[in-house]
């Protein structure tokens, strides 16, 4: 018979928690400022784009160079059209090198 918890529930409880105590630690250290400086500002407004580029680029690199590609064309549709549209390219893409056989 299995635990009521198992090890996978706790990580993600704990994973949870962890989540949560960041962001009430954010609001609460933001909070006591009147005016955020402008360093800090320009840092904050940096974090997506940090973030994005940290999830996006590993895999993008380990699928060799359909990734890469997949990645390129992506990112050039983003700058004209939605979001929908650039997944839609991007899966569309991805499947269509891996399936030639660069990926």
């Amino acid at each position: 018979m299995q635990p009521f918890l198992s090890e996978t529930t706790w990580i993600i409880l704990a994973g949870a928690v962890a989540t949560y105590i960041t962001r009430i630690a954010g609001h609460l250290v933001l909070s006591r400022f009147e005016d955020i400086p402008p360093r800090v500002s320009a840092a904050l407004d940096a974090v997506p784009a940090a973030v994005l580029a940290t999830l996006v680029v590993p895999a993008a690199v380990s699928n060799g160079l359909a990734g890469i590609v997949t990645l390129v064309v992506a990112g050039f549709a983003a700058l004209r059209l939605g979001i929908v549209p650039v997944l839609l390219i991007g899966a569309v893409l991805i499947i269509a090198l891996r399936s030639a056989g660069l990926g």
